[in-house]
């Protein structure tokens, strides 16, 4: 894909890293998510470099105390958003080849510094919206029963398992993300790496089934992570992975255009960044604070919340990841089905341009299944979200407001109705076929 970007075709619907990047990695990539778990962490190929530098040296620090959260993070995939517009990255198979370069680098950096999977935890913006939608997943890395890990002395989950002649020889790493088994709940920061099964020396860790979302639902202590309700960070990626879902949809249709025509003219710009800037705003900040803090200040005043504001704010933020799940997918699938069978011509013609056409000639004429036929998938997607979401934040007010549990659920539910009403509007909406290859 690398090699593709740098050297491959410029226009990006004919180039391995444009076309595998922003169409079949995505698409694949949240119905993987949806049906299974976090096993693209797991398949992660950033990793390999990191595995190879630690064969050359060892990392030395730990990574400082005050980033030990979600803010960088979360910074990051707002950013990746932005540039992702700004710079069109979806039809420039240069920079998307640079994208992944820069990817690599960053990883053997930070790991090759930090001690423990600290660009994974702290730093990896795809990673925390893997580890957002995974909360949305039937799978689990978890304990089999809780009896046995009550009578281990070793902990080798977490501490690894140990040499028996010297105790300072790690044979089988544990837990680099600081995620005790017995204590571990849900999906949240478990890149499915697997290292605390093999481990385990009582067999008693693996990949069980769960109830999807059932993590959101209530608030115990979680290794590694603490209490959700008092993570506002964790709260912050939650609502940009949702209304992030909507803003990058958003710049994909038609009426983007007029909007941003109109805000260039009563800015008095030419250039998109500024533009761009206020919409991002408009989305992720005015929007999220405007119908969190009006649903907030019913529950306290209504309801009969104890819970001051940005406590409740944060609380039910959660309860918005499945609806945001949801238009991730209906967004990706479309280009995704749309575009299904793009990787076939475009790979025949990666191999005819090294000098002889192994695998054919290109069949241009293979693109993806019709517009028909993918949105009442789309509209499946959106109707599974709100579900979640309503069950989610139907269970948060049970627990917080136990006297008047609707009237704590109402003004919740009402939110996720208005931006369920925005996703089904954007989906009908024209949408651009990025990085598809169109025949003619």
């Amino acid at each position: 894909m690398v090699l593709h970007g740098l050297f491959g075709p410029s226009l990006a619907p004919k180039n391995l890293a444009t076309t595998l990047v922003w169409l079949h990695f995505r698409g694949v990539l949240v119905l993987v998510l949806l049906c299974a778990g976090n096993f693209f962490c797991f398949v992660c190929p950033f990793m390999l470099v990191r595995q190879v530098a630690r064969r050359l040296f060892q990392p030395w620090l730990a990574w400082p105390r005050k980033l030990r959260n979600k803010w960088l993070s979360a910074g990051l995939f707002v950013l990746i958003l932005f540039l992702y517009e700004l710079f069109d990255l979806w039809s420039s198979p240069w920079w998307t080849a640079w994208l992944i370069v820069a990817y690599f680098v960053a990883v053997l950096v930070v790991d090759g510094v930090f001690k423990h999977a600290a660009f994974c935890k702290f730093v990896c913006p795809i990673g925390q919206f893997n580890f957002a939608a995974s909360t949305l997943s039937p799978l689990e890395v978890k304990v089999r029963d809780q009896e046995v890990c009550a009578d281990c002395v070793t902990r080798d989950c977490i501490r690894g398992r140990r040499d028996p002649a010297s105790e300072l020889v790690v044979v089988q790493r544990g837990c680099e993300l600081a995620l005790f088994q017995p204590r571990k709940s849900g999906n949240m920061d478990c890149t499915f790496c697997l290292d605390c099964v093999h481990a385990c020396p009582h067999d008693n860790v693996g990949i069980l089934s769960r109830v999807p979302a059932s993590e959101l639902m209530g608030d115990p202590f979680r290794s590694g992570i603490g209490y959700f309700s008092r993570r506002k960070d964790l709260a912050a990626l939650a609502i940009v992975f949702t209304f992030g879902a909507l803003l990058n949809a958003f710049g994909m249709v038609s009426p983007v255009y007029a909007v941003e025509s109109w805000m260039a003219r009563m800015l008095h710009v030419t250039h998109e960044a500024p533009v761009l800037g206020l919409v991002f705003t408009a989305f992720l900040v005015a929007e999220p604070v405007l119908l969190l803090g009006v649903a907030a200040w019913i529950t306290r005043t209504w309801a009969g919340s104890r819970r001051a504001m940005p406590a409740l704010m944060t609380r039910y933020s959660y309860g918005l990841a499945p609806l945001g799940f949801g238009m991730w997918l209906a967004h990706y699938s479309f280009h995704f089905f749309t575009g299904l069978y793009t990787a076939i011509p475009i790979t025949q013609n990666a191999i005819a341009s090294l000098g002889r056409a192994y695998l054919g000639e290109p069949r241009w004429t293979l693109t993806g299944l019709p517009l028909r036929a993918v949105q009442p998938l789309q509209v499946g997607f959106l109707m599974l979200g709100l579900t979640g979401s309503l069950l989610v934040t139907h269970r948060l007010a049970q627990d917080d407001c136990g006297d008047h549990p609707m009237r704590a659920f109402v003004p919740w539910a009402a939110v996720c109705l208005l931006i369920w009403v925005g996703a089904i509007w954007l989906i009908f909406q024209p949408m651009e076929m990025r990085a598809t290859f169109m025949t003619g």
